[in-house]
Parts: C-alpha cells; structure tokens; sequence
C-alpha cells in the first residue's frame, strides 16, 4: 500500500474517531510535528516514516511536472502540492 494510500485510510479513521482525529491534530503542536506525527501513525497500525512521507510527496510531485509540456520550463509551479503532511491534516 502506498503512503497515499496509507493516509487516505488513517484519515477516515480519524474522521469516525475524534480520539484518533485528537491524536494526530496535537502532533502538529509536538517540537518536531512531523516526527511526533509519523509516530503517532505507527502507534495507530499505519507504518509511516518521516523520510517516506517527504519523499512519496515530491515523488508526486515531480510526477506532475513530468507529464506537463515535458516538464520543461512551462509547467505550472504547483504550490503545495508535494506536501502530504499538510494536505493530510487540510482534509481532516
């Protein structure tokens, strides 16, 4: 299962279960939120790591600019959008 994935269905869980939806949300207030946040998903069942996270999002990302004119200079600068992390807690 991809980390995609792997957030899609920790975000419904979150969804159903304020406790879990709890959890994660006082992660982002941890020292080192993203880290707080991977750790929280591995206590919950879902392996992330922080390294798989970055990486799977600029992974995407690069994706996208690849299939845009070649990826050349005109393709769209896509702000945002390689930052699963973040784009995880804007769909909570």
């Amino acid at each position: 299962m991809s980390v995609a994935e792997r957030l899609e269905e920790l975000q419904k869980r979150a969804r159903k279960d304020e406790k879990i939806r709890k959890i994660l949300l006082e992660t982002r207030n941890e020292r080192d939120p993203l880290e707080a946040f991977c750790r929280a998903c591995r206590e919950l069942g879902v392996p992330i790591y922080e390294m798989e996270l970055v990486e799977a999002g600029e992974e995407f990302y690069a994706e996208i600019r690849r299939s845009t004119n070649g990826g050349g200079e005109n393709s769209p600068l896509l702000a945002g959008e390689d930052d699963f992390y973040e784009l995880f807690f804007a769909g909570l």
